[in-house]
């Protein structure tokens, strides 16, 4: 059965930095386009960042140049680096997997996890 278990969510100041993690499990992490989004209440899903199978990565015109998305293949886990973070990067963060095996991220998220609650105060 797959998993995707999301942790280190939290709240911190505007300017600070939070690392997210996802678990893998049930699926071959290593062959398949990983990524975030986010959702806050009222709002559309956002996609934040995706990383390929390669390791290419694209991200939000918001959030260029303070996250970073890396993935550990060895541990079956995908990061979420946050720095710089602001009020507005206030929402749920759902970490997801791609429409299939080898289908680049181009194709979309699919199948995410519970998410985790990330809270920005000014």
């Amino acid at each position: 059965e797959m998993q995707l278990a999301e942790s280190g969510g939290g709240s911190v100041q505007a300017g600070g930095s939070l690392r997210l993690s996802c678990a893998a499990s049930g699926f071959i992490f290593s062959s398949w386009c990983m990524g975030w989004f986010r959702q806050a209440p009222g709002k559309e899903r956002e996609e934040v960042a995706t990383i390929e199978v390669d390791g290419s990565t694209t991200y939000a015109d918001s959030v260029k140049g303070r996250f970073t998305i890396s993935r550990d293949n060895a541990k079956n886990t995908l990061y979420l680096q946050m720095d710089t973070l602001k009020p507005e990067d206030t929402s749920k963060y759902f970490c997801a997997r791609g429409a299939g095996l080898r289908v680049g991220c181009h194709a979309g998220l699919h199948w995410w996890g519970q998410g985790i609650q990330v809270t920005v105060s000014s």
